[in-house]
């Protein structure tokens, strides 16, 4: 039977690729001619040592520009954010908007200037802040990020060092500039009261370097001596040069220089590591070796005793074994240890429709980090590096989660279908009871909803506290409309398909696949009783038995292990 027709698909195929905006563009970036104009995006500022701290960047009161008469052969719109934002974008915290700079490609240097109104006691204060807290700014050309500082925090009068000149101390020797910032910034960090002013960056340098009709990379240089010093009633003037230098570097990995070189020349212990690893796995084996040997004949044992459904035949001195032949029955054993437990092992939970339903989610998770390495591998494939486009990964993941939910749906009526059924019943009963841990319906409700619910209100308190501190990481309404229809329409149709194959497929336990309950309850080794075994109390139970002790005692041995090991590869990331 044909759940999706070939139909369907065709509809909502362009549904995804229209909700998420993916428009793969070559990598090596768009081709110009000569007098094309090329837009100049804005993104965000916010302080460089917390980049999730971000704001949109007329937060500061930059003035706006005015284009160059020559190269204005296009209809400028100052501060008009970007038309097609993807909600990958919206969620990853950017929001393009105009910088209203006229740029012509491989156009001779051009400067714009403009002048802000005297400052107002406000807008001194957000600059102050934004030198004191070393903002940086972030803009966009062809796609290309560049990032620049807003300003600085400096002594009154700005020092002969700005200019480029050395200065000196009473005893006539130079102080080096790293030596001089090292005390600011230590008494900075204290709290402690300086006499250091704002300045803030007034003269820039956009170099684009391009290769025939390709732009290749771009530098943005603030100068030194353009600081301005911000106070009320302060006019500053703000001036972009652009300069086009021709190059003949090839446009193809032209975002390789974005990525750290460095952590590639990090001396990660690969030797130590694999042999930590393969220590631990070679533990776990013999662990596991054991363990089955031990085990063996119990569980031949229990098995045996599983497919008598009576004990009627003990009784009587007699009992029929696996292959039918009748004789003298073994000696009972009084149960010890873990054998006490062994026909609860595999009883039904009292809240199985909410474990299925996470173990479902759990699974729909991993596939979802699969697709995402693999989509990430595969960039080539799909039109340039996962790196380039804003937002790509975090849209692949959207589309990758409401892909994935049939397999959340069928992992999870699957392990529903397992433990639904008692597994010791008698051949008098075919039937199925009737179940307090829920029914398939409300398995299939939980995995739907359980995981977005908690996203949704994880997402709705810091959306709150973004949009209450103004940062540009709110998520806008439509996005969130979008989102939802991707949901509706997508997560949980795929989740109920999954839900029904699930239910009425294979047993993944690898069981006998039938509706009875007589050949269901041979899917697990052991027996599971009738009458559940009460749990002692915890009073009778040693110190060292409780999950309080036995949960960390067990894991110290692994991480013990891997915790050297592990600490050099977090060296190496950050």
């Amino acid at each position: 039977m044909t759940i999706i027709s070939p139909r369907t698909a065709s509809v909502f195929a362009p549904f995804l690729v229209s909700f998420l905006n993916l428009h793969f563009v070559e990598s090596t970036g768009q081709r110009y001619k000569n007098g094309d104009h090329v837009d100049l995006w804005v993104n965000k500022v916010g302080p460089y040592a917390n980049p999730q701290e971000a704001y949109e960047y007329y937060t500061l009161p930059f003035c706006e520009p005015t284009p160059n008469l020559d190269n204005a052969k296009k209809e400028i719109k100052f501060n008009e954010e970007k038309s097609d934002h993807s909600v990958g974008e919206h969620f990853g915290g950017h929001t393009l908007r105009h910088s209203g700079h006229s740029i012509i490609f491989a156009s001779k240097t051009v400067t714009d200037k403009c002048s802000t109104k005297a400052l107002t006691a406000d807008e001194a204060k957000t600059f102050t802040n934004a030198a004191s807290d070393q903002w940086f700014y972030q803009w966009y050309l062809d796609e290309l990020p560049v990032w620049g500082m807003v300003g600085e925090m400096l002594p009154p009068q700005v020092g002969s060092e700005q200019k480029g000149e050395p200065e000196y101390d009473e005893n006539g020797k130079m102080i080096s500039p790293e030596k001089k910032h090292t005390h600011d910034e230590f008494k900075r960090h204290w709290n402690q009261p300086t006499n250091d002013v704002p300045y803030v960056y007034t003269d820039r340098t956009l170099s684009i370097y391009y290769n025939q009709d390709k732009i290749v990379k771009i530098d943005l240089n603030s100068s030194p001596q353009s600081l301005a010093k911000v106070a009320e009633g302060e006019q500053l003037t703000f001036t972009l040069t652009v300069e086009w230098l021709e190059t003949k570097e090839s446009a193809h990995g032209r975002f390789d220089r974005y990525l750290d070189h460095d952590f590639f020349k990090h001396q990660i212990h690969w030797f130590s590591i694999f042999n930590s690893f393969m220590m631990v796995l070679f533990l776990t084996g013999l662990v596991a070796l054991i363990m089955l040997r031990t085990l063996k004949k119990d569980f031949a044992r229990y098995s045996i005793a599983s497919v008598n459904e009576d004990f009627d035949d003990a009784e009587t001195g007699e009992t029929q074994g696996l292959t039918g032949e009748s004789g003298p029955a073994p000696q009972l054993v009084e149960d010890s240890g873990w054998k006490l437990v062994h026909g609860d092992v595999f009883r039904a939970p009292p809240h199985l429709s909410l474990l299925a339903s996470l173990l479902g989610t759990g699974w729909q998770l991993i596939i979802l980090t699969l697709g995402l390495i693999l989509f990430a591998i595969a960039g080539p494939a799909h039109g340039g590096d996962v790196y380039e486009e804003r937002g790509t990964m975090m849209g692949a993941a959207l589309v990758l989660y409401a892909l994935s939910s049939t397999v959340a749906g069928y992992i999870s009526g699957n392990h529903y279908k397992i433990y639904s059924a008692p597994k010791h019943v008698s051949k008098k009963s075919q039937q199925l009871p009737s179940s307090s841990s829920g029914s398939w319906q409300s398995t299939m409700l939980f995995t739907s909803i359980f995981f977005p619910t908690v996203i949704v209100v994880i997402h709705s308190i810091l959306n709150t506290v973004s949009l209450y501190y103004g940062t540009i990481n709110t998520v806008p309404f439509h996005a969130v409309v979008q989102l939802l229809a991707l949901w509706v329409f997508i997560s949980v149709p795929l989740s109920i398909v999954g839900t029904l194959f699930g239910r009425n497929g294979k047993n993944l336990m690898g069981g006998p696949d039938s509706g009875t309950i007589a050949r269901r309850a041979n899917d697990f080794p052991c027996r599971v009783n009738s009458i559940p075994r009460p749990i002692p109390s915890s009073l009778d139970v040693p110190w060292y038995g409780k999950p309080l002790f036995l949960i960390p005692f067990s894991g110290l041995l692994p991480f013990g292990s891997i915790f050297i090991e592990l600490y050099y590869v977090l060296t190496s990331l950050w």
